[in-house]
């Protein structure tokens, strides 16, 4: 990723600043969890099963663990390396409960955490092509971040994104591969699997949900982020969150009780302590005679809750 500076008309390109040490990658995120993944820091450097791992994290999001691993090197396998972690944390969920409550003082069931969401982050200055190739599958639970420094204490972290439709599991051939072993643990949800669902989903609701989808982008620095029953439009913390229904569009606007203009009352509020999916206290229909010029009215209130 190039950086530049604008000065006047002309640009100026930042120079690079590289780690020297994993360590200094690993202090970096671990201190930022939040604000740059919306994780909570659990422990560092966890030993088990005669691994150690980098970083553990919990999503609340989706209550779930996540594993972070940091590399400077480029010969590394991601693959074996993401799938032998995954495999330690869903054939050791009663050590990964306890170190919680070790570091975070709270008590978790089994049944409360949603193992079908965990996932390994890696983070690196450089992927290399191979590295890119080898998780280019749907269904991969791994996600590849390189992260860069700058001078003038300017970082860039950029999330490298499959397009792939293929499975990972046509290439295992065995049923004691773990990898078969993990996708049958862990599900990797997507746009396509959500929309496809359903097979009698009307083509109305799949058009309503890409116009939609297109004019949340085109608000500005917005990421798309499927979930197991929604799709979270983001940028740092969920704007907006569309569960797809054969009925309609449910939305979920992530803006707190008495924060919303509203002036024709289209939203509905949640009951208080009410149990929903998605993030926020308002939530509306979108139909096929829904004004989604009024639905963006309202949905740009929470975008730029959210960049303030």
């Amino acid at each position: 990723m190039k950086l530049y500076t604008i000065d006047g008309n002309r640009l100026k390109s930042v120079d690079n600043h590289s780690f020297k040490l994993e360590k200094e990658i690993q202090t970096l995120v671990e201190n930022n969890l939040d604000e740059l993944f919306n994780l909570e820091f659990v422990k560092s450097e966890l030993p088990i099963k005669n691994f150690r791992l980098d970083t553990l994290a919990y999503d609340q999001e989706n209550k779930s663990f996540v594993i972070i691993e940091y590399k400077r090197e480029r010969n590394f396998s991601v693959i074996d390396q993401g799938y032998t972690y995954m495999s330690i944390l869903l054939n050791n969920k009663a050590d990964f409960i306890l170190e919680y409550h070790d570091h975070c003082g709270i008590t978790l069931k089994k049944n409360e955490v949603d193992w079908t969401q965990s996932k390994v982050i890696f983070i690196s200055p450089y992927f290399t092509e191979y590295q890119k190739t080898s998780v280019d599958f749907k269904d991969v639970p791994f996600e590849l971040w390189e992260i860069k420094r700058y001078v003038n204490g300017l970082i860039g972290l950029n999330q490298h994104k499959t397009t792939s439709k293929e499975s990972i599991t046509a290439t295992s051939k065995s049923k004691e591969d773990v990898v078969l072993k993990v996708t049958q643990q862990v599900t990797v949800h997507t746009e396509e699997s959500l929309l496809n669902k359903s097979k009698s989903r009307p083509e109305w609701v799949v058009e309503i949900y890409k116009k939609l989808r297109d004019r949340v982008l085109n608000l500005g620095e917005v990421e798309v982020v499927p979930k197991k029953r929604i799709v979270s439009f983001q940028r740092k913390y969920p704007i907006l969150g569309v569960s797809i229904h054969n009925e309609g569009l449910y939305c979920v606007l992530n803006m707190r009780r008495g924060t919303l203009q509203d002036p024709s009352g289209f939203s509905i509020l949640f009951d208080e302590d009410a149990l929903h999916v998605g993030e926020g206290d308002y939530y509306f229909n979108i139909q096929q005679d829904t004004d989604l010029d009024y639905v963006m009215f309202l949905i740009n209130q929470s975008y730029k809750k959210k960049l303030a």
